[in-house]
């Protein structure tokens, strides 16, 4: 009995001593994720501030994030490190510092029970407890401070966001002087000091739109090239105490401001969007014109490889998907694509149409890129016999769109039959057509000129065929007027009479007879014995009735164009019976006044409708006058496109000055404005070819300065590149006409003995 107790007490204590085991090993696994993370978490942000200042500022150097970046991780391995030395003494130890409740003897779980005394098992059994009291709310026991981390954690990730969202900062370019040449201005006084004051240092920096994601550079040169939109910022040193130099742009002319702080800087930044020349003035000098070439922004390039334009998908034998293989192409990049799809179900006014978008992105990288998709056609919603049309559109990062032609993608439809009309589709049939009238009159003029060299029978034959067409005509007319169809002649279905010389309808052949019009013909009167009962309502009904018999009933026209009518069927009557017996002459003037009435009978029957034009609704005087609200108000602008002047007459006066300079003619200062007239087109010139026109653009100014001063004689080295420049710019001449060569002498004598 007693070895039972025994074993029972020692099989308790090895089970509490497993349990605490299990205890310890979670509260140093606690312990270490939360050390950690406390450690941890900081690092992270700033790994993400690091990221953002390298994003902000583009042009660093990567030396410096490259060693941030190293530090953060010894960091992290240096707080890392204590975590190996965590063992579960360790983890004991701090737990008896921590908790007063565990005697300093949370060390016992971790030794054997059968090692220790009695008084140390029942030591070892109140720490369990305590242990165990303690581990009820969590393993985590030791404490670990996280507010300062989470605090320092939250303000590296806010000044990274900050970072992310505020504009790119770009790399400073280190500005190098540009080379520029000043010549004295005539217009202005000579500076009579030792050291004029002058422009000693000029440099540039352009900086391109934010789009482009191109780096500013700086210009080696004083004529450069830039993207539209860019910034360019003109920086100046000077020496003398002159007022701020000036920028003339083109036409306009502005005043650099004085950079702060330093003195005797001047500068100033504009944004181009074209083409232009500039120069500097200053102090009485002003350097040559140098030219800026301003490179647009280009829309995207958008061109579909795969599929056709057009696409028959078959219903057998052939998978309804069809493969969309495109090409983009943009100056800076694109930003988005997307295919525009619209499809097209049912058929005759039973066709539905539908949009689907879908977004094709995802490819887009750099300036090219390849756009793909697939069209499935059942999960487009696609049955037999339906047929889809798409599109590409690509936008740029400036905005610029561009689209694709519209593409058709036809699925085969299988319930589809021949047709009887089909099995006929290879015979041509030539239609028969009504003869106009003015068409009868040409085949009659034509008839009259063939007469002499036909002979008689034919001739009968052919008039007696023209007095048929004019039957068939008078009585397609004579419809209108209540006269009924001839048996035998094949009178047309009903057609209005302003039609003459319009495409008319077929001629009914005898297969085809023209169909009965279902119209109950009235009745004969009867006599007031045998009247009918309903004789009151028919004479009310009597105005609406359609009466074949009676011409003057039996059509809704007005008066005086039945009257014209009728005249016309007499006149086509009287060239009937002309042409049936072979009197062709006679025939042609009853013809020609019948085809005079039908163009008047058309003018009668149009109806004339005033245009509606817009009228504005009044205005609410009462609530919008002495109200003093300017919403909406503008100063109106007019606007006038003027054609631009002729430069011919200033470039020919310019060269006969350079002619007569050149034959030692002497110059007046008059004689400026010619050259400052042929300098101004030179300029605009200069704009498209500068490297040919600038230097003759120079020259040209020099002359000018020359001639105004009044010294003598002028450069004569200067006036052989003006002349090559304008003379280039001179319109071509007209081609003249050749004169036809000189028959040769054999020739004119053979013919002339040809003419006797």
């Amino acid at each position: 009995m007693m070895q039972t107790v025994d074993n029972s007490t020692e099989t308790s204590l090895f089970s509490a001593q497993g349990q605490a085991a299990a205890q310890l090993q979670a509260v140093r696994r606690s312990y270490a994720i939360r050390y950690g993370a406390a450690g941890l978490v900081p690092l992270l942000a700033a790994g993400g501030l690091l990221a953002a200042l390298v994003h902000h500022w583009p042009g660093i150097s990567l030396i410096w994030p490259g060693l941030a970046l190293m530090g953060l991780l010894i960091a992290a391995v240096w707080r890392l490190l204590p975590l190996q030395r965590l063992d579960r003494a360790t983890v004991a130890r701090q737990l008896d510092r921590q908790f007063p409740e565990l005697q300093d003897s949370t060390g016992l779980l971790m030794q054997s029970p059968a090692s220790l005394s009695f008084l140390g098992q029942l030591q070892f059994r109140r720490v369990a407890r305590q242990l165990a009291q303690q581990m009820a709310d969590g393993p985590a026991l030791l404490p670990v401070s996280l507010k300062r981390p989470l605090l320092l954690s939250a303000t590296l990730l806010l000044g990274a966001a900050i970072l992310f969202l505020l504009p790119q900062t770009r790399p400073t370019t280190k500005s190098s002087a540009v080379a520029m040449h000043f010549t004295p201005d005539a217009r202005q006084p000579a500076n009579v000091a030792s050291a004029p004051p002058r422009i000693t240092e000029t440099t540039l920096l352009v900086t391109p739109p934010a789009y482009t994601h191109l780096a500013e550079f700086a210009p080696a040169q004083a004529s450069f090239q830039c993207p539209q939109g860019a910034r360019v910022r003109w920086r100046v040193r000077v020496s003398g105490r002159q007022p701020a130099p000036e920028l003339e742009l083109g036409t306009q002319r502005r005043r650099m401001q004085p950079v702060a702080g330093q003195p005797g800087i001047f500068a100033i930044e504009l944004v181009l969007n074209s083409s232009t020349l500039y120069r500097l003035r200053y102090a009485g000098t002003v350097s040559d014109d140098y030219a800026i070439d301003v490179r647009p922004d280009l829309a995207p390039v958008l061109r579909i490889v795969t599929p056709k334009p057009y696409t028959l998908v078959a219903a057998l034998g052939q998978r309804p998907e069809v493969p969309i293989r495109a090409t983009a192409h943009d100056d800076y990049g694109l930003s988005r694509a997307e295919l525009v799809i619209t499809v097209a179900q049912g058929q005759g006014e039973a066709v539905k149409f539908r949009e689907v978008r879908r977004d094709l992105s995802a490819g887009l990288g750099g300036s090219q890129a390849s756009i793909g998709s697939v069209l499935n056609l059942p999960k487009l919603g696609l049955t037999y016999g339906d047929e889809l049309y798409f599109y590409l559109t690509a936008r740029d990062s400036n905005g610029h769109t561009a689209r694709t032609d519209s593409y058709l993608v036809q699925w085969q439809d299988t319930a589809v039959a021949d047709g009887a009309i089909d099995m006929g589709m290879g015979v041509k049939v030539a239609p028969a057509y009504f003869r106009s009238e003015r068409q009868i009159i040409i085949d009659t003029e034509k008839l009259i000129a063939e007469k002499p060299k036909l002979d008689a029978a034919t001739v009968a034959s052919r008039a007696n065929a023209l007095g048929f067409d004019q039957q068939s005509l008078r009585l397609r007319y004579g419809k209108f007027m209540g006269e009924e169809a001839e048996a035998g002649i094949g009178a047309e279905a009903q057609h209005s009479p302003i039609a003459e010389d319009e495409d008319a309808p077929a001629v009914p052949t005898a297969e085809a007879p023209e169909p009965d019009d279902h119209h109950d013909h009235t009745a004969p009167p009867t006599s007031p014995a045998k009247a009918s009962p309903t004789a009151e309502t028919d004479a009310l009904m009597d105005p609406y009735i359609h009466k074949h018999d009676d011409a003057e009933t039996a059509d809704f026209l007005e008066p005086a164009v039945k009257a014209k009518l009728r005249a016309v069927l007499d006149q086509m009557w009287a060239a009937e019976l002309r042409l049936r017996t072979g009197q062709l002459r006679e025939a042609l003037p009853y013809e020609y006044r019948a085809l005079r009435l039908l163009k008047q009978v058309q003018q009668q029957t149009r109806a004339f409708v005033k245009k509606a034009g817009f009228s504005p609704p009044p205005m609410p005087e009462a609530t919008l006058r002495l109200t003093g609200e300017l919403a909406g108000a503008a100063v109106p602008q007019r606007q006038q496109n003027l054609p631009a002047p002729n430069p011919q007459p200033a470039i020919r006066a310019a060269l006969r000055w350079l002619a007569a300079a050149d034959n030692g003619q002497p110059t007046r200062p008059a004689d400026a404005a010619v050259l400052d007239q042929a300098g101004t087109v030179l300029a605009g010139a200069a704009l498209t070819r500068p490297g040919f026109y600038l230097p003759a653009l120079r020259a040209l100014r020099e002359l000018g300065a020359d001639v105004r001063a009044g010294r003598r004689p002028t450069r004569a080295a200067s006036r052989a590149p003006v002349a090559r420049a304008l003379t280039d710019l001179l319109a071509a001449p007209a081609p003249a006409a050749a004169a036809p060569p000189a028959p040769a002498p054999l020739p004119r004598r053979y013919f002339q003995e040809l003419s006797r």
